[in-house]
């Protein structure tokens, strides 16, 4: 499990100037959407949310979004080129419920969009809300109006869908329906007004948190959260809402690779 698997990318999709998709072959088996996979390119390894479980297909995907030399050399790579993975590891999302509200920001699409597809196949109602800054920015329109899903776009300057936040949109939705769970990926800032939302409908809530990952396996303490200790790569990825409630940093702000405070 902790030695990466040598597999070629099967299928490379360009979601937008600054995100692609790349899907391999794979025995889909324990993988649960929310978990996340350490992907290698013979130089260096870095943890990406799995954006893609297909069990009928066997194949898995990672949406990977271009901000650093790590992952602009994989935006350079083709077809047929190699890579390591290894895992899945993590804590994913729990289906449950029969209606659900999935809210995804930018890149936190990945993981909601696996989580709608495998609500969608076990005949649960899902409304999903894909945010982002303006139209050429939304990920996998095409894939998630296809699914059995209820999808609402929405866009900060109103290129498409909703003209506003994701948070406004959800609330519209959480004033207009009963939901049993309430599920988010994003913007942390985002995540904290939704958990404050969830509170507020009375909605349970879980929550995907990204932290500077080394290891992936829960040893290096490198993604721990203040107060608690808990490591997002071993309790987390997800959390509940009323497990946020514990970590103080939650939506204020972050550490860096050598520690160092971010705010939000």
């Amino acid at each position: 499990m902790h030695i990466p698997k040598i597999v070629e990318i099967k299928q490379i999709i360009r979601e937008t100037k600054t995100i692609k998709t790349f899907i391999f072959d794979w025995e889909v088996n324990d993988e649960i959407p929310g978990q996340f996979m350490m992907l290698w390119n013979f130089k260096d390894e870095k943890p990406m949310s799995i954006s893609l479980i297909d069990p009928i297909n066997d194949e898995i995907g990672f949406s990977i979004r271009k901000v650093g030399k790590f992952t602009e050399s994989v935006h350079q790579m083709e077809e047929g080129d190699q890579m390591g993975i290894r895992g899945p590891y993590g804590r994913g999302f729990v289906i449950a419920g029969s209606k659900i509200l999935a809210v995804g920001g930018g890149i936190g699409m990945a993981p909601v969009a696996a989580f709608a597809d495998e609500a969608s196949r076990r005949g649960l109602e899902v409304d999903l809300v894909s945010a982002a800054t303006t139209k050429d920015e939304l990920i996998f329109m095409d894939r998630l109006n296809k699914a059995e899903t209820n999808y609402h776009s929405c866009t900060d300057d109103g290129t498409h869908g909703f003209c506003g936040f994701g948070t406004e949109l959800a609330q519209e939705l959480l004033k207009k329906h009963d939901y049993d769970m309430l599920i988010s990926c994003g913007p942390e800032v985002m995540m904290k007004k939704l958990a404050q939302l969830s509170d507020e409908y009375g909605v349970p809530a879980q929550f995907s948190l990204e932290r500077y990952m080394k290891c992936g396996i829960g040893l290096c303490g490198q993604c721990c959260v203040d107060d608690v200790g808990w490591r997002v790569c071993k309790e987390g990825p997800v959390f509940w809402g009323d497990e946020l409630r514990l970590i103080t940093e939650f939506g204020n702000y972050r550490r860096d690779s050598a520690g160092r405070k971010q705010d939000f």
